[in-house]
């Protein structure tokens, strides 16, 4: 998607403010690290989220570990 694209979704109020902060272009160093904090924002959110998912579904480390070692396909032959 194009930056000058028009956007087929509302803005909300946060994303207008960071719009707003970034109106005068970064030099591209600073862009890079902004992106970057962004990624490991992001990443911390879904860690967090997938933490609890686990706990409130009791998934432990022996599950994962059956995942890794059953395959999810048939082993007879037909």
């Amino acid at each position: 998607m194009l930056a000058n694209e028009t956007l087929p979704f509302e803005l909300n109020e946060q994303q207008v403010m960071m719009l707003r902060l970034l109106k005068k272009p970064l030099p591209e160093d600073d862009f890079k690290e902004m992106r970057k904090l962004a990624v490991q924002l992001l990443a911390k959110q879904l860690d967090e989220n997938v933490n609890s998912w686990e706990q409130e579904n009791e998934i432990t480390t022996e599950d994962y570990d059956n995942l890794l070692s059953n395959h999810f396909r048939s082993t007879s032959k037909t």
